[in-house]
C-alpha cells in the first residue's frame, strides 16, 4: 500500500522556520522524483520545490528560492523541505507528491500557519 505522510507542519510566527517530513512507504521512493506542494485557502494548488531522485537537481518557485530547501534521504524513503524566514503568504496545507512515468501519488497535506 502506498502511503505518503507529511508532519512537521504547525503555527509559527512570521520570520520563524520549520521543518517539513513527509515518509514514504510501499514504492521504491529512490527511483521517483518528489515535490512539494502547498495549497493556501481558496487558491489552486502550486509547487512549491522538487527534487530529482538522487537528490542531485532541486528546483524553486521564486516565491520560496532562498527561504525554503528541499532535500531527500533516500536510506530513509523520506523528502524534506526545511522553510525558513516564513511569511504569513506561506500559509498553506503543504503536500507532498511523488512522480515516475505514469505513477502519482499525494500525501494528506500538513497545515503551516504563520501568523503574529
Amino acid at each position: 500500500q502506498v502511503q505518503l505522510v507529511e508532519s512537521g507542519g504547525g503555527l509559527v510566527q512570521p520570520g520563524g522556520s520549520l521543518r517539513l517530513s513527509c515518509a514514504a512507504s510501499g514504492f521504491s521512493f529512490s527511483n521517483y522524483v518528489m515535490s512539494w506542494y502547498r495549497q493556501a485557502s481558496g487558491k489552486e494548488r502550486e509547487l512549491v520545490a522538487g527534487i530529482t531522485s538522487a537528490g542531485r537537481i532541486t528546483n524553486y518557485a521564486d516565491s520560496v528560492k532562498g527561504r525554503f530547501t528541499i532535500s531527500r534521504d533516500n536510506a530513509k524513503n523520506t523528502v524534506y523541505l526545511q522553510v525558513n524566514n516564513l511569511k504569513p503568504e506561506d500559509t498553506a496545507v503543504y503536500y507532498c507528491c511523488a512522480v515516475r512515468l505514469g505513477s502519482v501519488y499525494w500525501g494528506q497535506g500538513t497545515q503551516v500557519t504563520v501568523s503574529s
